[in-house]
Parts: structure tokens; sequence; C-alpha cells
């Protein structure tokens, strides 16, 4: 499944001075309110950001802080003179065995998750096209070129399309391929190529922002919302002296020709601190009573088993992973050649952004002596 999120537009209507995906609302841009919505479902997708060519590296940069460690995953395209042409190229970089595509505009950028997901389900469950709409709540006057009252249109029929819009992906690229016309959504698009298209219900959130008074509304909704997620932090310190007839395992790497740690399993002293302070942050105690020496279990296992036991504990208590600091205190091994192979395994491991330092004492103290390591971590943990 994929999320192709349309950011081309220029935003004339809004009267900014930089396109509408890159406006701000409260704190956070359109961009990267559309991209949370996207990133909250509970089915992994893969997902294309469009957005106008000179404005790639920023959309790249927006990219990365909505989606952290998962950022790697989500593919920043340029955007071509139309809508069509944009949404044409998101399709083009889709990876193989994706079935359903959802074509959502990121000017709904407060789209609840909620809605993405029925529409998912829809196209799953029908094999056609579907988009949310809104039952028409004004009177609808059709007029002349005037401006006189010709009729009173009946509004019982009459729907107000929003997106994400869904298809089965076949459907949808062929209806690109034969298009001969400019359509105004992607729903009349495969329509035209003779593919049923079903409405489902909408939400009110999914409204597009396109004038400085929805701009407005939106910075209210945001400031209103009780949906504030609820921060905590924690600490945690281990500390290992060394064993010269082990292997090392630190930050669950592996480092060939270091002299190991003594433990009771692998001493992976870093990936406990981690342990240790995501546990505290949570308020579930530490490592060494979740995870005693006299359990069996943990004997000699490696730093990625206590790391996964860890996230599992901290999601069972209600929390997600915000950020995790860790920092190594010790003479050896040089971690600066390996940081970023440590801080990309520890970032998949705990499915969260990890960042990792190192540091010496000038010789004082047992790491200074060369006796072994002590790390130091702090974690950021949330209530969504």
């Amino acid at each position: 499944m994929a999320i192709i999120i349309v950011a081309a537009g220029s935003g004339t209507r809004l009267g900014a001075t930089e396109p509408k995906a890159f406006v701000d609302v409260a704190g956070r841009t359109i961009l990267e309110r559309a991209l949370r919505s996207a990133l909250s479902i509970a089915e992994p997708a893969q997902i294309v950001v469009v957005a106008p060519a000179e404005r790639l590296e920023q959309a790249n940069t927006i990219v990365a802080r909505a989606a952290g460690a998962a950022s790697s995953s989500l593919t920043v395209v340029s955007g071509g003179d139309t809508r069509q042409q944009s949404v044409a190229a998101g399709l083009a970089v889709l990876g193989d065995g994706i079935e359903i595509v959802l074509v959502h505009d990121s000017a709904r950028s407060l789209t609840p998750p909620t809605l993405i997901e029925a529409v998912i389900a829809g196209v799953r469950s029908s094999g056609n096209g579907v988009i949310p709409g809104l039952p028409v709540a004004d009177t609808i006057k059709q007029v002349d070129w005037m401006g006189s009252v010709e009729r009173t249109v009946d509004r019982a029929p009459l729907v107000a399309v929003q997106t994400p819009q869904g298809f089965p992906r076949a459907a949808l690229v062929d209806a690109y391929k034969t298009a001969s016309d400019d359509f105004t959504d992607d729903a009349a698009l495969v329509a035209a190529a003779g593919l049923a298209v079903t409405v489902i219900d909408g939400d009110p959130l999914a409204f597009k922002i396109t004038t400085p008074w929805d701009l407005a509304r939106a910075e209210s909704l945001v400031a209103a919302s009780p949906a504030a997620p609820s921060w905590r932090t924690g600490v945690g310190i281990d500390v290992h002296s060394f064993d010269a007839d082990a292997p090392l395992w630190l930050g669950g790497l592996h480092w060939p020709g270091e002299p190991g740690l003594a433990g009771h399993s692998d001493g992976d002293a870093l990936a406990h601190a981690v342990c240790d302070s995501l546990l505290s942050a949570a308020g579930l105690g530490d490592i060494g009573a979740t995870f005693g020496t006299d359990d069996p279990r943990f004997e000699n296992a490696h730093g990625d088993v206590f790391l996964t036991a860890t996230v599992e504990l901290v999601r069972a208590a209600g929390f997600e992973i915000g950020n995790v600091s860790v920092q190594l205190v010790g003479n050896r091994p040089k971690v600066a050649p390996r940081r970023a192979e440590m801080e990309a395994h520890l970032s998949e491991v705990l499915g969260a952004p990890v960042s990792v330092s190192a540091t010496t004492t000038d010789g004082l103290g047992f790491t200074g002596r060369g006796e072994g390591i002590s790390a130091v971590a702090t974690a950021l943990v949330y209530k969504p």
C-alpha cells in the first residue's frame, strides 16, 4: 500500500510568500502535519511526497523531522506543472508489490488517520475507487453568465469531495496512461477510464487549507486540540569491566579484535543504558529488576534481546519512543568510525531515532585506566 502526498501547489489563493505545503500552521508546516497523519495509520505504507523542484531539499528536511528513523523509507520527488503531472511523478517511483494507492493533498493536513484507514479498507473490500465526501449543506443556485439565478439545484445527491482518494494501483496507472484531458481530481480521471468510484463518509477535519481564513481555522483547531502527547524523560547508566577472553558487543554490534565486557549477558553497556533510560521514562523500574541476572533466558544474551523486550514493555505501558541519546565513556573502542552504523542499527531496533556520542576521562578513574567502560543514556517517551 502506498500514499502519494501532493505538495507541489503554489498556494496563490493563500496569499503566502512560499508554496502552500511549506506554510506554517501553529509551529509545523502544512506538509509535516499531513505526513504525521499518514505516518500514524496502523498499516505500513510507502509514502511518496511530490514537492516543487526548487523545494526538494526543504521537503526532505521536513520528511526527516516528521518520520525520524523511518524517513529512509519515504521518497521525495519533484512535481510537474499540473496536479496530474505531479501524481504521475509519484506513481513512477512506487515499489514492486504495491496494490493499493492513495492520493492525498497535503493541504488537507488535519485529515484524521482513521479516514485514511477507512479509504484503504474501502478499496480493499470493493476493488474500486473510494473517495471521502461530505453532504453539501448550503443551498446551491445555478446562475447564468450575468449572475442571475436560473434555478435552485437539488443538493440531496451532491457531496463535497475530499482526499485521500484510493484506487487499485493497476487501474490508476492505466487511467493515467490513457488520460487525454486534465481532470480536477483522480476520481474523475479513473471514472473516465471506466473504473467505478464509491463515496464514503468524509470528515470535517479533512478540509482543504486554501485561503487565509482556512489557515486561521486550522491554527485554531490545532491550538484547541486535546490530543497533545504527554512527554516523559528517563536516564540510564551502565558500567562493565573489560574481559579480554570475551568478544566485544557494543550498541548491538560486534567489534572484532577488541576486548569484551564482563557480565551475565554479553555486557553491552551501551544497549543496557538505553534500556534503563526507556524503562525509567515509562516508570517501569530498571534493567536489573526487569531482567534479573538469575533469569537463565538472558544468560549471554545480546543487547538486541534486551532492547526488543524493553520496547515491548514500553509500548505495553501505552508509550511510544520519541528519541534516545546515549554517550559512551571510555578509552576504547574508537566509536567514530562506526557511529553511523551503530545509530542506524539501534534506531531500527527501537523504531525511533538514536544518537550516539563518545568521550574519554583524560586518564581519570577506572575508564581512564582502561579497566572498563560506562554509558549514559537519556530517553524521551510519550503517550499519544
